[in-house]
């Protein structure tokens, strides 16, 4: 069974770098799957950034909102499906004003993409549970929905990692 794995941590903890030493030491063809929509420029230097440190053996795929068609699509094909990040892809979701109910699904889709998919499958998250409650509705919506996310990828995987300062500390498997 191919691994599941979710690296989680806080901003700049080292989350994609690890989850990219960790893509690279699998043989194969690799699909990087990009939640980003770059709006600014310190946003596009980022992804230009993060471009750069990837080998060219790397197929990159731009997937805003429909991500869990992109893992099933690109994990029958692939080695490994790198997933870089799941609290993009949760904004981008959120701005096409969706429903809880409908938000609910969406994360159902997910997880079960994941569960399926018949490569490795690693998937990069914020940790979004140990900040301060935020004074206004959307951000206390936002981080709702990604600690659920975090929650319901983390029970799926096989092997979960939480990022502290740029080292990677194995939590689950």
């Amino acid at each position: 069974m191919p691994d599941k794995i979710l690296v989680i941590g806080g901003c700049r903890s080292g989350k994609s770098s690890h989850a990219l030493e960790l893509a690279e030491k699998i043989s194969g063809k690799r699909s990087f799957l990009a939640t980003c929509i770059p709006y600014d420029d310190e946003m596009k230097e980022r992804v230009s950034h993060h471009q750069e440190g990837r080998s060219r053996d790397w197929i990159t795929i731009e997937v805003p909102v429909e991500l869990p068609e992109a893992i099933m699509e690109h994990a029958g094909r692939s080695s490994v499906v790198l997933v870089d990040c799941l609290t993009l892809w949760i904004n981008n979701v959120m701005m096409k004003n969706i429903r809880k109910e409908k938000m609910v699904m969406e994360i159902q889709q997910l997880t079960r993409s994941i569960q399926d998919a018949p490569c490795t499958v690693i998937l990069v998250s914020n940790e979004v549970g140990t900040g301060i409650v935020p004074e206004n509705l959307l951000a206390r919506i936002f981080r709702d929905t990604a600690g659920l996310v975090n929650q319901k990828v983390a029970a799926t995987a096989n092997k979960v990692i939480w990022m502290v300062a740029g080292i990677p500390v194995s939590i689950k498997g």
